[in-house]
């Protein structure tokens, strides 16, 4: 028996890569599924968020995590090259990455407050299908405990915490300032929500939410005071928009070249700050051409998700120690063996 994580994020692969393998909701029901019904693996969770999609499972003998990788790329139809792409961990070291997923420890804000919840709600998918038993059942308790011990005892949550306060921070330090700039969410998911959470708190005087379901958008707009947007009608609005922000989950462009190009001399030609915090990435790179537009996409947060992290680094000794004492009193098959 072999407890085994494969993944890739946003240290070992670009968005183009990433976006390849991240899952719809729906898609990691059946990926989890047919993960499942792979011969080898006895027990399994699939994770996939804006900034890393990982595979930790249970396979039986060992020599499988190879085969496992084949086996992911296949799924995804992707021949692009492997080289430096996937990380592989295997036993003790896995368990150990995982509490430094859940700890916020391995994320691109360090420290950040999402990726708990989003671990939680992979392991409870797996757990509600039956894909989980003895190994990851303890091991997935274990690094919840782990990471509420790191974030109760240490100050790796100190600063911005999340990718939508990261966006609305790059967003404010182009602008100069939120207060009294008209800014448009696209999207009304969890991440939307977060981040018209965080502009509202910067003072942005204008904020409008659309949605391609119009009903979530009106909830998310009288929740934070906004205004909805029909999403059939949300290109009129940049004529007078200073920021876009979107965080949608389809998987293609949104935003296009030409939605700028058609309103570019009614605005004047004035900036438009542009944050795709998607993956797959909701604008068009080529958006990023036009002369007046400020383009940044997910990776662009690591620039200030490093400023972040001189801050919290100190910090990282102390995480390791709780997550090293952790592991050596755990009695988890698979792990310590």
């Amino acid at each position: 028996m072999q407890l085994v994580c494969l993944g890739l994020n946003h240290e070992t692969a670009p968005v183009e890569v990433r976006e390849c393998f991240a899952l719809s909701e729906a898609g990691l029901d059946r990926e989890t599924e047919l993960l499942l019904a792979a011969t080898e693996v006895l027990e399994g969770v699939v994770l996939s968020t804006c900034n890393r999609t990982e595979y930790y499972a249970v396979l039986q003998g060992g020599g499988g995590s190879e085969r496992l990788e084949n086996w992911i790329c296949e799924q995804r139809d992707y021949s692009g090259s492997r080289e430096g792409i996937f990380y592989r961990y295997e036993s003790r070291v896995a368990a150990e990455h995982l509490c430094r997923v859940a700890s916020g420890m391995n994320s691109m804000v360090l420290g950040e407050t999402e990726i708990f919840g989003q671990v939680k709600k992979a392991y409870k998918r797996s757990l509600d299908v039956g894909a989980t038993k003895v190994v990851l059942n303890k091991l997935f308790q274990k690094a919840f405990g782990v990471g509420k011990r790191v974030r109760t005892h240490t100050a790796i949550q100190e600063g911005a915490t999340s990718v939508a306060g990261a966006s609305v921070e790059l967003a404010e330090k182009v602008c100069g300032k939120l207060r009294g700039s008209s800014v448009m969410v696209i999207g009304a998911g969890e991440m939307s929500r977060k981040t018209a959470r965080a502009l509202q708190s910067r003072g942005a005087s204008s904020v409008m939410v659309t949605n391609r379901s119009f009903d979530k958008a009106a909830d998310l707009a009288e929740e934070i005071g906004g205004r909805a947007v029909p999403f059939q009608g949300w290109e009129e609005e940049l004529t007078h928009l200073d920021v876009v922000i979107a965080a949608t989950g389809a998987p293609h462009f949104v935003v296009k070249p030409g939605h700028v190009e058609a309103v570019r001399r009614k605005r004047k030609f004035r900036p438009l700050i542009m944050v795709d915090i998607a993956v797959p990435r909701d604008i068009d790179p080529k958006v990023g051409e036009i002369d007046e537009v400020y383009l940044y996409d997910i990776d662009t947060l690591q620039e200030m998700a490093d400023q972040a992290r001189k801050r919290r680094e100190e910090q990282l000794k102390f995480c390791e120690d709780i997550i090293r004492e952790e592991i050596d009193k755990s009695n988890l098959p698979a792990v310590n063996d």
